[in-house]
């Protein structure tokens, strides 16, 4: 007998039964532990309530209470696929907004659910790609742990909701079992992840790139692509058929010219699209991919952004030496670098850096499989540790850092309790000022003042108060003497200079006194009466 044949493993006897591999599940359910207490403890004392929260609770309030898109006039400035994901969430709860004590504490445990799901998905995505355990581990330990995602992914934004179907997307495809109905499963979870945030239309073509040279081999390709493509742009389709059907798909008289907000006699979607693509960081609504890099995101993360970008351009060169990580490999590099490139083109806000986080641990996890692949999974286990353990114990990591006595503490994301400032601004209103009086505010605290009982009906955003004609014209006059309190959320005074809001600024250094203050480093909140009201 040759001595190929001896070295050939012999297949089981009959009967006999093989044990499974429990070592995958005990991991993954480690990962998933570990994203519920990173992201869950604390979570709703840090980071202070943002404005964009309060806009899709209150919007997600609004399809609840009112069965419209918005409380204010939909715009179409996103698609509506987030806050009726937490509609759909708060209906089923029997505490409703304030299961979790408030709107936003509410939101904030869908995101926490999101996240655990997310960290399932990401750990079967790169452990079925690659076939390493501790590839698969390193990439959620990095999206579990990362300030900048625990910070971000805490938070209720349609980015977090975007990623996790286009994780959901990605999982499906890296089962390649070859079904029709998974292709268009995985296509459906992509179309779902456009209407939820426009965009992951960069994201796309690197999506678009894994299905096409992961089922190219089927018998059935031409359908799987076929489907998939027709999954993708059916929720897209029905977005627009939805504003064509309410007349404002196309605006009044084709009048696309950007001189003026509104042109014509009511909102359009494509003129939205057309407005969104020609906003730039020279704009007032938003700031420079450099600016946020240096001032916000690296501060908080340099560890992810540097070594996740360079797994990205790594991914990119060493992907094509392979031929079986070669397009998984490409396809997260392409997804990261699409996404990169509308960071550097567009005016921002800090939290788009959001889905960058998954797409670079993603990168992380393929790369590190790429690398150890003639390595043992021990070997492979081993360096993972000496990777991340230095950057959890160091001071300035991801979590402990030095305080100004220079003592060692454990981050802020797990000790800092933020928002009880904004909760005790929101009980003071409710105690001190009536029901009937006309509040400009943030919309952090819009559902907790619209959702009580009885309701501050007249408490609007800054924003709608200077842009909405509904508020500004009606209630408000763009006049001072309207106004009967102004309650400041931290930084407002800044936002009400970028955006030109000059008459309410005038309300409050000139008519102006402050009746209640709150600080803590350097957050600031407080409520300016206006004028002589009673």
């Amino acid at each position: 007998m040759s001595a190929d044949v001896l070295a050939r493993p012999r297949p089981p006897a009959a009967g006999a039964v093989r044990k499974p591999d429990k070592a995958p599940k005990l991991l993954l359910a480690l990962c998933m532990l570990i994203g519920l207490v990173s992201h869950g403890w604390n979570m709703f004392r840090y980071p202070l309530y943002l404005t964009d929260e309060g806009i899709y609770m209150e919007q997600a309030w609004s399809v609840l209470r009112e069965a419209k898109l918005s409380p204010y006039t939909y715009f179409y400035d996103h698609a509506p696929m987030g806050w009726l994901a937490l509609s759909g969430w708060v209906a089923v709860l029997p505490g409703g907004f304030n299961a979790f004590g408030n709107a936003i504490n509410t939101g904030r445990a869908l995101m926490l659910i999101v996240h655990v799901a997310s960290v399932l998905l990401m750990f079967e995505t790169v452990r079925r790609f690659t076939g390493s355990k501790p590839a698969a581990f390193l990439a959620t330990f990095v999206y579990n742990l990362s300030p900048l995602g625990v910070y971000y992914q805490r938070q209720v934004l349609l980015d977090n909701l975007m990623m996790f179907w286009i994780l959901l997307g990605l999982y499906l495809l890296a089962r390649r079992d070859g079904r029709i109905v998974t292709a268009m499963g995985a296509g459906f979870c992509f179309g779902l992840s456009l209407v939820t945030k426009e965009n992951a239309l960069f994201i796309l073509p690197g999506c678009a790139y894994l299905l096409h040279k992961t089922i190219k081999e089927q018998p059935n390709r031409r359908f799987g692509v076929s489907f998939w493509w027709f999954s993708v742009l059916a929720p897209v389709v029905g977005y627009l058929l939805f504003a064509q059907i309410k007349n404002e798909l196309f605006p009044e008289s084709f009048n696309f010219s950007l001189a003026t907000n509104t042109p014509g006699d009511h909102v359009s979607l494509l003129y939205t699209v057309w407005w969104q693509l020609h906003r730039n960081s020279n704009s007032s609504n938003g700031l420079s991919f450099t600016y946020l890099l240096h001032a916000s995101w690296l501060f908080k993360d340099r560890y992810l952004l540097i070594g996740g970008a360079a797994a990205t351009v790594l991914a990119l060169i060493s992907g094509r030496r392979n031929k079986r990580l070669r397009t998984p490999m490409l396809a997260c590099a392409l997804m990261a670098l699409g996404y990169a490139f509308y960071l550097s083109r567009s005016a921002l806000l800090d939290f788009y850096i959001a889905p960058m986080i998954p797409l670079f641990a993603l990168n992380l996890g393929m790369f590190f499989g790429w690398l150890t692949r003639r390595t043992a999974q021990a070997g492979a286990a081993v360096l993972v540790a000496c990777i991340l353990v230095p950057v959890l114990v160091m001071p300035g990591g991801f979590m402990v850092k030095y305080n100004t006595r220079g003592q060692l503490e454990f981050s802020d994301a797990y000790r800092l309790p933020l928002t009880q400032l904004q909760q005790q601004q929101v009980a003071w209103i409710k105690a001190n000022i009536p029901t009937s009086a006309r509040l400009i505010i943030d919309d952090d605290i819009w559902v907790a003042l619209h959702d009580s009982n009885p309701p501050y009906r007249y408490a609007h955003p800054h924003y709608k108060a200077t842009s909405d004609p509904d508020v500004r014209d009606k209630v408000f006059h763009s006049s001072w003497e309207n106004v009967d309190y102004v309650v400041m959320s931290n930084k407002m005074r800044d936002a009400l200079q970028r955006g030109g809001e000059t008459w309410i600024i005038e309300a409050i250094d000139q008519h102006g006194q402050t009746v209640w203050q709150a600080t803590r480093g350097d957050v600031s909140l407080s409520i300016v009466k206006i004028g002589n009201t009673s």
